[in-house]
């Protein structure tokens, strides 16, 4: 649940942060800011926001690798003690 959660925050993020710089484009491609100081400052932000959008990513994809890993190894676990509780008769031939 935790990697799900993560990953969907992530990937909103990344895209919330685009979405801004595209509505921020002028006709020409030119990013438009009021000031010098406003445009270092959202960029920065932006820089450390896909940062942490990726870790959100890479975090919510190892969660669910993990949580698929335990789950098979529960599963695996779980159908050997089941074989260890009922043991097959020995034939001899």
């Amino acid at each position: 649940m935790l990697g799900i959660i993560a990953l969907v925050i992530g990937i909103g993020l990344r895209y919330w942060i685009n979405r801004r710089k595209f509505y921020r484009r002028s006709v020409a491609g030119l990013e438009g800011f009021s000031s010098y100081e406003k445009s270092v400052f959202v960029r920065f932000l932006e820089r450390i926001g896909k940062w942490v959008a990726y870790l959100l990513i890479i975090i919510g994809l190892l969660c669910l690798w993990t949580s698929t890993r335990v789950e098979k190894d529960e599963k695996k676990v779980q159908q050997q003690q089941e074989i260890a509780r009922h043991p097959t008769p020995n034939v001899k031939i």
